[in-house]
């Protein structure tokens, strides 16, 4: 297996022109994407500006395909590929390389990581396809990619959220902050209510933490007093560490002690909070 493909990833793709690897005109018929693609759509104008280029300037780069048995799948470049479509072009430059099953996945997914392509839960997609396929931990896969291991358990905790919430933030409508708020949410009754008010009201993340803390602490909103300065101090410090780990936090004070209460979800969870335990002890 390939180590460490994130941080030299670039040597698949720069500075082509530099290789001794022939340049083929290749017909766009003969093409197909890559099935590992984790892009699932594609940007309408940015496709539109790329068509118009190609239309003046013609494909400047090569993308690079892999020989199939009907005809070549496309490693990286099916953006460049799409546009050459639009432009009504018939062909177009590409250098062929061979490559594994394993290398084609990561290299679909790095490509469009490099480009900042990926909505948060194509990313969690991804990550999830490669752990499944490559048989390797969240640690390892964190390795491999050039990625920190809390930023993949982050974006794999979008996928346990309802389908419904994941079609939200795939399209645009909630981000990443938002699934990551509503994952600490307790009462998972008050889930759909909750998203309904956001989308319809436009509620920002921090609006969100705010609705969400109120909710685990059980406490209507008509019916609640006015707070004390040292349990706001408390409720705020508790709002930082829900949206530091990603997870319902609970502080309970008593008159000399008290606890915290932090959620996880799995094992995996388990340690993905103790990595960014362990990340911001050394820090300090």
């Amino acid at each position: 297996m390939a180590k460490g493909l994130g941080k030299g990833i670039n040597a698949l793709f720069n500075n082509v022109e530099s290789n001794e690897e022939a340049v083929e005109e290749i017909k766009l018929k003969d093409l197909r994407p890559n099935p590992y693609q984790p892009r699932k759509t594609f940007d309408d104008d940015a496709l539109a500006d790329l068509k118009a280029s190609i239309q003046q300037h013609g494909v400047l780069q090569p993308i690079i395909v892999r020989k199939s048995i009907k005809g070549y799948d496309i490693v990286a470049g099916e953006r460049r590929f799409r546009a050459a479509e639009q432009a009504g072009l018939t062909t177009i430059p590409a250098i062929v390389r061979e490559f594994s099953e394993t290398l084609m996945r990561e290299i679909a997914l790095l490509e469009n990581l490099q480009r900042e392509d990926l909505s948060p839960l194509e990313e969690a997609e991804a990550y999830a396809s490669l752990l499944d396929h490559l048989s390797v931990t969240q640690e390892e896969l964190a390795k491999r990619l050039g990625k920190s291991r809390p930023h993949i358990a982050n974006h794999l905790r979008l996928l346990t959220l309802p389908e419904e919430v994941q079609k939200l933030i795939a399209n645009g409508t909630l981000s990443m902050g938002h699934g990551r708020t509503l994952l600490s949410l307790k009462n998972k009754k008050k889930l759909a209510p909750l998203v309904k008010k956001i989308v319809d009201e436009g509620l920002n993340v921090r609006q969100v933490e705010k609705l969400v803390q109120q909710l685990n602490e059980n406490v209507p909103r008509e019916t609640k007093k006015k707070e004390a300065p040292k349990d706001r101090m408390l409720k705020e410090r508790e709002s930082f560490l829900q949206n530091y780990f990603g997870t319902s936090v609970t502080i309970k004070k008593q008159k000399k002690k008290g606890k915290i209460e932090i959620e996880f979800l799995s094992n995996e969870d388990l340690e993905r909070i103790l990595e960014l335990l362990s990340t911001r002890e050394s820090s300090e």
